[in-house]
């Protein structure tokens, strides 16, 4: 399978995972469904990447869904976040960035990733330390 989706560490206007979610949203609405194993929006009981930059940018998942279908680049959409949300200044995106780059790397999503790792048997992958090598490894992108 051929996945649609840039790497989580692909920046739009500064910040990593945003162009990824984007991907998601569209591919879900011209596919009606994304692949097995991909989930858009906040999950019962957790964070998701997802949850994650709409808190961090202060809009509504549903909101964002919204605006990205209505069309545009992945810079105007962002701008829209901006607008209707916030606007983080660049101290609080190299704080994000770092953050999500280095997530399941000895924090509290560590046992999440491994038990990811396991399920995709990656386990034995010592090269695989944080969600973003795992989302790069599982879609043919070296780590």
């Amino acid at each position: 399978m051929t996945f649609p989706f840039r790497s989580p560490r692909e920046l739009v206007g500064g910040i990593a995972v945003f162009g990824r979610i984007l991907d998601k949203i569209r591919h879900q609405h011209e596919k009606g469904h994304l692949p097995d194993g991909y989930h858009l929006g906040p999950i019962e009981g957790g964070r998701t990447f997802d949850d994650r930059i709409c808190r961090f940018l202060d809009v509504s998942f549903d909101a964002l869904t919204q605006r990205t279908l209505e069309g545009g680049s992945d810079e105007e959409v962002l701008e829209w976040c901006f607008l209707n949300g916030h606007r983080p200044n660049p101290e609080q995106i190299e704080i994000w960035n770092t953050f999500m780059a280095k997530r399941g790397w000895r924090d509290s999503a560590s046992s999440g990733l491994e038990n990811q790792k396991a399920d995709a048997g990656l386990a034995h992958r010592d090269d695989i330390q944080v969600f973003f090598d795992l989302m790069d490894v599982e879609e043919g992108r070296a780590p």
